[in-house]
């Protein structure tokens, strides 16, 4: 059969963006206007005629409005088959009319729980039900009913009402889709948010399983396509986690450069996680996902050229996070001959920064600035990585280590000169490749041996990437040294301490490694493998 002519709109929405001209239009190509609440006196004060829901259903608004929709003379009308002589007699004997035209968008539920401070009573109230019945109701129907979830589909819609009075088959279909994709994501964000609920009023002393929910969904929304993947002949896109805090990397303004690549999103992921962990001011120059470069310094321009030394030759077209606001005398740093970055992330850029990165170095017209703003610190969320078949969970390795724990097992005690380096090459070592091995002097690494298959080999490669620079650092390793070699390396190359999490069956013989050279070293007790 053809199209049904839209003759009746049920209206009911938290968002009212453009309603009003929306609405205006659809009476104005005869459509009669059924709304709800709130939605029915914005409508009646911008001039609309409307018609009451509770009125035309006989049964008035109830407990705060939970109770208005859920009605079989509303479900009757978006339910029936217009081509079904039953359902059409069933319409005529109980006094149903048909909608062919629903506007609903739920109540704001995500919006409400990603608020600070807010309580479960109030996010709880957030829970639309009559809602995403009307959505759910008109979407199976939508061989005879349009349904309108976003204000961004009001246009469409409309521009086909006024063309034919109806809209076409294929515009339903991808409508209903939409609708169905909506009150999915909407339930899962309520999903995650009782699941989340549970594990806070789980046992901290029990079985810790509910921290790991039976079933997981996530919802993601598709922000952008990229040029490519990690490959050009990979194809790629970017989605966004609906339950995600706002001040993340995806929700980053970017202030300056041509489009984030695949490789850079992750690369600026990877340096956003390792500002976020640093004292501030701090700056962490990345390099396929790898820190070659952190310091922190008095100054954020002594923190950027701390890291800068970390290995200058890398360096070169890297890209930088920052835990701080970027100002003008980093931006200085930065734009002097022979320096090159492809992005640089920070919580704020200062109008003179911005103005130094866009004009001054030869590259300006490129690099991209990212504005995330608040840096928090990490929660140990769940955090999530595909394997063949299904996919891996934990919690995130990003909370800060208790050093009140850390143990000193050598005789030689490490001076209080190294306290700081210790603590700062243990918490860059998290954030290599392993097998890891970071070394540090005067709060920026000096070396890193990173992604290696043996530990002998990353001490090798951060010894030699140091090269003078090794005598007088401090070495940190993001697992337990299987055998001693390691330690007389680096007693070879002037290191003064070891911090380590210890647990070999060879734990004895290293000590004794480090005894034979005075070198003291620090057993940390958790271990900081990345893969």
């Amino acid at each position: 059969m053809p199209s049904p002519k839209i003759q009746r709109a049920l209206v009911s929405v938290s968002d009212k963006t453009n309603l009003v001209e929306f609405c205006r239009s659809l009476v104005e190509a005869g459509v009669e206007i059924f709304s709800t609440g709130g939605t029915r006196c914005h409508l009646e004060e911008a001039g609309i005629s409307v018609r009451d829901v509770a009125e035309y259903t006989g049964f008035p608004e109830m407990m705060d409005g939970r109770v208005k929709t859920l009605h079989p003379k509303v479900h009757g009308g978006l339910l029936c088959r217009h081509d079904n002589p039953q359902d059409m007699a069933s319409l005529a004997e109980h006094d149903i009319v048909s909608f062919e035209l629903v506007v609903v968008n739920l109540y704001p539920f995500e919006e409400t729980v990603a608020r600070k401070g807010v309580s479960a009573e109030e996010v709880i109230e957030q829970i639309d039900i009559g809602g995403p019945s009307m959505v759910r109701s008109a979407a199976k129907n939508h061989a005879f009913v349009t349904i309108a979830t976003d204000p961004a589909q009001y246009g469409p819609i409309l521009e086909e009402i006024e063309s034919s009075g109806s809209t076409t088959l294929g515009t339903r279909r991808k409508l209903a889709g939409a609708a169905f994709m909506r009150t999915a994501t909407y339930d899962v964000a309520i999903a995650s948010f009782f699941a989340q609920q549970t594990s806070q009023d789980a046992d901290p002393t029990g079985d810790d399983a509910e921290e790991f929910p039976q079933e997981i969904s996530k919802n993601l929304r598709r922000l952008k396509t990229l040029r490519y993947g990690e490959n050009p002949h990979q194809a790629a896109a970017l989605y966004a986690d609906t339950n995600a805090s706002s001040h993340g990397l995806v929700s980053a303004e970017q202030l300056h450069g041509k489009e984030l690549s695949y490789n850079n999103f992750l690369d600026l992921n990877a340096a956003l996680a390792i500002a976020r962990s640093l004292p501030t001011p701090a700056v962490a120059v990345l390099k396929h996902n790898n820190p070659c470069g952190a310091a922190t310094g008095a100054t954020l321009a002594e923190a950027v050229a701390k890291a800068w030394e970390g290995d200058p030759v890398s360096a070169f077209g890297s890209v930088l996070g920052v835990n701080v606001p970027v100002d003008g005398a980093m931006a200085e740093f930065l734009a002097e001959p022979g320096r090159f970055v492809e992005a640089i992330v920070a919580p704020e850029f200062t109008p003179e920064a911005i103005e130094i990165l866009t004009t001054k170095p030869k590259w300006k017209a490129n690099v991209r600035l990212l504005q995330v703003g608040e840096i928090s610190p990490g929660t140990g969320s769940l955090e999530f990585r595909q394997v063949d078949g299904g996919m891996l969970c934990q919690t995130a390795d990003d909370r800060p280590d208790d050093c009140s724990s850390w143990q000193v097992a050598t005789t030689t005690q490490p001076s209080d000169a190294f306290s700081s380096d210790l603590a700062f090459a243990w918490t860059a070592c998290r954030h290599v490749k392993s097998n890891a091995i970071v070394l540090a002097h005067d709060g920026a690494l000096v070396g890193v041996g990173a992604g290696q298959m043996s530990r002998v080999d990353a001490v090798e490669i951060a010894i030699r990437k140091a090269g003078d620079r090794a005598s007088g650092s401090v070495l940190a390793s993001d697992a337990f040294f299987p055998f001693d070699d390691s330690i007389h390396q680096a007693a070879e190359a002037g290191i003064v301490a070891v911090i380590q999490p210890g647990g070999s069956r060879r734990d004895e013989e290293v000590i004794a490694a480090c005894n034979q050279h005075g070198l003291p070293m620090i057993f940390t007790g958790t271990r900081h493998f990345r893969h």
